[in-house]
């Protein structure tokens, strides 16, 4: 069995980027071989000029405090820190052609692939996710 993580993220919400980058960052720490394949909603969590600013879900405005009280980072943080350990981001070829978006929109440091490259990092995964 190998020691791979494959994550699609397919939301783009605030709460569905703390669970991808959470898990990924932690299976990393922990020498895990981690890939996140991007698609539809889920590129606004690598997007330029979103990642920085998701908002709260409607409702769930008491969480902010917590996330200042509990000293969790931001999302640009948990992407920097992902980068950093090595977590492969892979932003989806189709849905960028579908939505009119480039490379250029979003972080640096990403792959841009269709679902045939995340298969390839996927097909002998240990553990695979959907967010």
């Amino acid at each position: 069995m190998s020691n791979k993580l494959a994550i699609i993220a397919s939301n783009g919400g605030l709460f569905d980027a703390y669970k991808v980058f959470n898990i990924a960052t932690a299976a990393a720490a922990t020498d895990t071989e981690v890939a996140i394949f991007f698609t539809f909603e889920g590129l606004n969590l690598i997007h330029k000029e979103t990642y920085a600013q998701l908002p709260m879900p409607a409702g769930k405005e008491h969480f902010e405090q917590g996330f200042k009280t509990a000293n969790v980072p931001s999302i640009p943080e948990l992407v920097g820190m992902a980068q950093e350990m090595g977590v492969k981001i892979i932003a989806c070829q189709m849905t960028m052609d579908v939505m009119n978006l480039k490379k250029e929109d979003f972080i640096d440091g990403i792959d841009v692939g269709g679902a045939v490259t995340f298969l390839d990092f996927a097909q002998d995964a240990s553990v695979t996710l959907t967010f």
